[in-house]
């Protein structure tokens, strides 16, 4: 059995699946998912990092054996966002030739409800693929889409009618970022608070949600990828930003916003000095910190929010910078995938308290396939992965297509169980769980059987 490099093996392996050449079809259900337990508690997702906004689920009686069981599949075409789920109604964002797509699907059956799509011309300029990055979000009766051209769109939940919409590259002279537009939208007390970036302001643009009238504006810095993060910060209602992407010279950094005018309490400069930096993980908020951090020899740092809504630095940290994934914090601590690129990237605990390393790993195993009639191995980890809390543990989805649980602790790193999903490359977005389904995205063909991009609804319950 012969042995190879992760690196050859993507090679290899991708080169047979381009031509191997999978039609773009429907959705395709393969079970019916195990009856909900009694006693579990469940939650939607009504929004990129789910209900609390910080990639922590509330729901229970999980199971940890892995493969778990595929209820659905959607073959989807380009995009890098995930679902958003309110009841039954789950809503998918993505892009088919040159019209980006919105979707919505039954969440347990993925059958189709409705559809609309309108043209774009968007093209990457640095070769990933050209469709939406950031996800849909639901409130209440409705849904918002933010295209990668800054095309916003709001639907009524039930039929797909649409209410209003706006082109915010038009209407705000803003410049195509690195990646597109991608900042996910934030729901909030009957707004839509949206990333605009516009050069030399507004950073910040809050629209009506029953209309979409721009009701206020906030900051001078270009947009970001992260997502606007609500928050209760002494007591008050704040939206936390972190801004910054191309720009020259390159600045961006935290924004703390009054929700209810816009006005900005504190904005703290934190942006690598590379040009080519961004900004893409979300702001994570606790005990009256934020935690932003960037890669780019930038970063993290801790920030507090005092009583005034001025702020001051609790500390700063080169040991722990995420390129655009979001760490968790539990208990006085933060847990998260360090690192730029694949062969540097390592999962760390970071204590809370002072910004040090309690423990740092680099989760590689060898994994054996098939290619050409024979069996191979391949030297593989979860390199840049997200993480997702819940029922006590960690999920965790590496970027090229593992599922692990893992148990996280000050103490150190457990693998509860592990598994390969698809054997895809750019597995960057966030799992979605709801109902104990969950939902992942593989938006690149699958190296090892050439199966196309798709949505995936797995079993999860117990």
């Amino acid at each position: 059995m012969r042995t190879i490099s992760r690196r050859t093996m993507l090679q290899t392996l991708a080169a047979h699946a381009l031509a191997v050449g999978v039609a773009r079809g429907q959705t395709v259900r393969h079970q019916t998912p195990k009856p909900l337990s009694p006693d579990a508690v469940t939650h939607g997702w009504p929004s990129f990092l789910g209900p609390t906004h910080n990639a922590v689920s509330s729901e229970t009686h999980l199971s940890r054996d892995l493969p778990p069981p595929l209820v659905w599949e959607f073959e989807k075409g380009t995009g890098y966002t995930s679902p958003a789920i309110v009841g039954d109604r789950l809503m998918f964002f993505h892009r088919i030739d040159d019209r980006e797509v919105v979707e919505c699907l039954h969440a347990e059956t993925g059958e189709p409800r409705w559809q609309f799509r309108y043209a774009t011309a968007y093209r990457d300029r640095y070769g990933y693929n050209n469709g939406p990055r950031s996800s849909p979000v639901i409130d209440q009766e409705r849904v918002f889409t933010l295209g990668a051209e800054g095309k916003l769109h709001c639907f009524e939940l039930a039929t797909g009618e649409g209410i209003w919409s706006r082109d915010l590259r038009a209407e705000y002279d803003v410049r195509q970022d690195f990646f597109g537009t991608a900042s996910t939208p934030l729901a909030e007390n009957g707004l839509l608070i949206v990333m605009v970036g516009a050069p030399g302001g507004p950073t910040v643009v809050a629209f009506d949600q029953a209309t979409g009238r721009e009701v206020w504006r906030a900051g001078e810095w270009g947009p970001s990828y992260a997502s606007p993060v609500p928050a209760t910060l002494h007591g008050e209602r704040r939206v936390l930003v972190f801004a910054g992407g191309e720009s020259t010279p390159p600045i961006g950094g935290l924004l703390s916003i009054d929700p209810d005018n816009g006005e900005v309490d504190f904005a703290f400069p934190f942006r690598s000095r590379t040009y080519e930096s961004v900004n893409a993980s979300c702001p994570v908020v606790f005990d009256d910190t934020v935690f932003i951090s960037a890669s780019y020899r930038t970063g993290g740092a801790l920030v507090r929010a005092l009583p005034d809504f001025t702020h001051e630095v609790v500390w700063t940290t080169q040991d722990f910078a995420l390129h655009f994934n979001t760490p968790i914090h539990r208990d006085g601590y933060l847990y998260g995938f360090d690192g730029r690129n694949q062969g540097d990237a390592s999962l760390a605990c970071i204590d809370a308290a002072d910004g040090t390393v309690v423990w740092r790993e680099a989760p590689q195993w060898t994994e054996t396939f098939e290619q050409g009639g024979r069996q191979r191995q391949a030297i593989v980890g979860t390199a840049r992965g997200s993480l997702l809390a819940a029922d006590g543990e960690f999920l965790a989805l590496g970027e090229l297509g593992h599922l692990l649980w893992l148990d996280l602790t000050p103490d150190g790193y457990r693998e509860v169980s592990r598994t390969w999903l698809t054997a895809a490359q750019e597995s960057w977005t966030l799992p979605v769980l709801s109902r104990g389904l969950l939902y992942v995205m593989q938006n690149t063909r699958d190296i090892l059987t050439g199966a196309s991009p798709r949505l995936l609804c797995y079993d999860l319950r117990a």
